[in-house]
């Protein structure tokens, strides 16, 4: 389908603390690379994002930092959006959701809906702190795990040992805010039928977007939709946050899975009167990049919702990357284990695109990657300096050494098959970026660019043309030899200035200065051509594009991921055992945690203790009064057990009949909501937070001993 226009979002930063390269790598900047294409193409695009500021996260760092949430949101977005363009991250509009633009527009949204009779009104009983006089989010609440003992445990996360609960499930549950035991309230909440919406999202998804879109994107959509969809509150009770529009929802807000998305349109309304042209014409083409963890809200509730209110543009494409992991361990900010962008670019100045290429060039595209430090000097020394630099600086060198300074003639009746074969390959490398681009493979296109220029280098060695200048005689002799090789080797600098704009835009306008060429030069519809520059133009000197990379400023970075974590109180003591890996699994978490931490290392002793066993499933039933438990029935061989577990929001009771799962089966029996659980069942936790059953791949006997 041929496009009018293209809407490019890139999802929105929370604004409770800077971002870090992973945040770099995963979305923003293929976002970037993709809409510098596209504006060098000429289209009509606009790229948006902003500050995501809302939510339990802005909420939980004002209480940390002693301040009110919107200080913490100033502050924050401020500090991300001052990163984004120091690492040119050309947004048309960096907006926020706290703007007046985006609570009237989430408003009108969530009016549409509730009027159409889209929502569906319940009634549930949820934790409430009578000391504060708030209700509580999971997050509020903290107690003892019942898996691991952590005193510290969350009521939706133990982020020491991972396991997800909810706050039934937690030993002597408190209140964050004021150590108040909670206490259960009624209260009220309009929840979007997602399950109505399954089979048309099916046809949409499974139907439409397999060949589509990238394997890891709609794996996850398949699984959610083979899982089945439940309904979802879109209300919370919180007094920050963009207030429900309805008479009787004093003190709820919508919650901000709901009015997030919905930023992308209000910040399009900001940057635009004629926004409606990007969100409701058929003709655009709208694409979210995104990582991984956002992948069910961008692929399924976001377009469930547009779908629900009608007249807007669906999403063409989702490409969401991996994560990207740093020296070997997990992303985690509570421990500050990241390379955060602001202090990089004030570690190493003038160095924005060397980062850009190296978070490219190991793009976690199809799986996780890892950033270290000594792949960060030896790709920037042995390919950015090695090949495209040096290739560059030695055509300028050579120009002004034998060609006075000015681009030289091109002698065709002198010319060669290695001269042809060089114009063929920068005539090629066009289609072959472009189509890389258009895929979403810029790790792929990146190393098409590096390619070019590794042709480039061998093309000038084979033909030397310094060793036909060793005499002036000699010079004289060879001269239109010189000429067609620098010649030849100037147009291919000019078309890699516009195959690299993309994803390296700071060498590029570099590029052009030293051409002495304007911006415009860069249009995409000049990459391949061999004759753009002018003959006997006077070219200036070479600058260097990049600089290497020392080993003392490698060894300072690593030592400064190191000293971070002593700050947090993590390490006391350096010594020939401590790695970044042994540091990272002894650092303490916080509220909003990246990944689940590694469990410590346990004999085979330990291990024996437990008793693992093969249970099925014969009945399963709602916990009254507890939204995120049911009620399992188990059939453990040579008896019945009632297990409680806390997977109610990811199945239907009805679903789950006969599913064969692995049991804790000497765990200490426990009261919970008054029904006796003897047993714990082991679930795996998907990145996005939803659950899958861990069974057998083979039906065993009820019983059967999990070895």
């Amino acid at each position: 389908m041929s496009y009018k226009r293209y809407l490019i979002t890139a999802a929105l930063p929370y604004a409770n603390g800077p971002v870090h390269i992973g945040h770099l790598a995963g979305c923003y900047l293929p976002a970037d690379i993709y809409t510098r294409y596209q504006r060098a193409q000429k289209r009509d695009v606009k790229f948006v994002c902003g500050s995501d500021e809302h939510g339990v996260p802005i909420t939980i760092r004002a209480m940390k930092e002693g301040i009110t949430p919107q200080d913490v949101v100033d502050k924050y977005n401020a500090i991300i959006k001052d990163s984004f363009a120091q690492m040119g991250i050309a947004f048309d509009i960096y907006s926020r959701t706290s703007s007046q633009t985006h609570k009237q527009t989430s408003q009108a949204f969530f009016t549409k809906l509730f009027n159409d009779g889209v929502f569906e009104e319940r009634e549930s009983e949820q934790y409430y702190d009578e000391s504060k006089e708030m209700f509580l989010a999971d997050r509020y609440i903290i107690g003892t795990c019942p898996v691991c003992g952590n005193e510290n445990a969350y009521g939706d996360q133990c982020e020491r040992c991972g396991s997800a609960l909810s706050p039934e499930q937690l030993l002597n549950p408190h209140s964050a805010l004021s150590s108040a035991v909670p206490v259960k309230r009624k209260t009220k909440h309009w929840y979007f039928p997602l399950d109505k919406y399954e089979e048309w999202l099916k046809e949409w998804i499974v139907a439409g977007k397999k060949d589509e879109w990238k394997p890891n994107v709609y794996g996850q959509c398949k699984s959610w939709l083979d899982s089945g969809l439940q309904p979802r509150a879109m209300t919370r009770d919180s007094e920050w946050g963009v207030p429900v529009p309805l008479p009787d929802a004093k003190g709820k807000v919508l919650y901000v899975w709901f009015d997030a998305p919905i930023g992308y349109i209000s910040a399009t309304k900001e940057l635009t009167n004629q926004w409606s042209d990007y969100w409701c014409s058929k003709d655009t083409k709208l694409v979210h990049f995104i990582g991984k963890d956002n992948i069910v809200f961008h692929c399924i509730i976001f377009p469930a919702m547009l779908k629900a209110h009608g007249g807007f543009v669906l999403p063409e494409n989702v490409p969401a990357n991996e994560f990207l992991n740093i020296e070997g361990e997990k992303v985690s900010t509570s421990r500050n284990w990241a390379v955060w962008v602001d202090e990089y670019v004030k570690d190493f100045p003038d160095q924005q695109d060397t980062l850009r290429y190296v978070l490219c060039a190991n793009a976690p595209e199809t799986k996780d990657n890892d950033f270290t430090w000594k792949d960060f000097q030896d790709r920037t020394n042995n390919e950015l300096v090695s090949i495209f630099g040096n290739f560059v600086n030695r055509a300028f060198v050579l120009m002004h050494k034998l060609c006075n300074g000015r681009m030289p003639p091109l002698h065709k009746n002198i010319m060669t098959d290695a001269d042809r074969a060089l114009i063929e390959d920068l005539q090629k490398a066009k289609t072959k970026v472009e189509n890389c681009i258009e895929g979403y493979k810029f790790r792929d296109g990146l190393f098409e660019v590096v390619d070019l220029a590794r042709k480039g280098n061998k093309y000038l060695q084979d033909c030397a043309p310094w060793s036909l200048a060793k005499t002036p005689e000699l010079q004289q002799e060879h001269q239109q030899k010189i000429d067609n090789c620098l010649h030849l080797c100037l147009q291919l600098t000019a078309n890699l200035s516009i195959l690299v704009n993309p994803f390296l835009p700071f060498t590029a306008v570099k590029m052009c200065h030293m051409m002495k060429v304007v911006d415009r030069m860069l249009d995409w519809e000049n990459a391949g051509k061999p004759d753009l520059l002018k003959v006997n133009y006077p070219l200036r000197a070479p600058e260097l594009l990049f600089r290497k990379i020392e080993d003392t400023e490698v060894a300072a970075q690593v030592e400064k991921l190191q000293d971070n974590l002593k700050k947090s109180g993590v390490a006391t003591k350096m010594d020939s055992n401590t790695t970044p890996a042994t540091i990272a699994a002894a650092a303490p978490v916080e509220a909003k945690q990246d990944a689940p931490v590694a469990k410590a290392e346990i004999s085979i002793d330990d291990f024996t203790k437990m008793d693992l066993r093969v249970g099925t499933i014969v009945k399963a039933e709602k916990v009254e009064k507890a939204d995120k438990l049911l009620k399992l029935e188990l059939d453990m061989g040579n008896e019945m057990r009632t297990v409680v577990s806390g997977i109610a929001l990811h199945f239907k009771p009805e679903e789950i009949i006969g599913k064969q799962v692995t049991v804790v089966a000497n765990l200490a029996p426990r009261k919970m909501r008054g029904i006796e659980s003897r047993g714990m069942i082991l679930m795996a936790q998907n990145p996005d937070g939803r659950l899958i059953f861990v069974s057998p791949l083979e039906m065993a006997a009820a019983g059967s001993e999990v070895r």
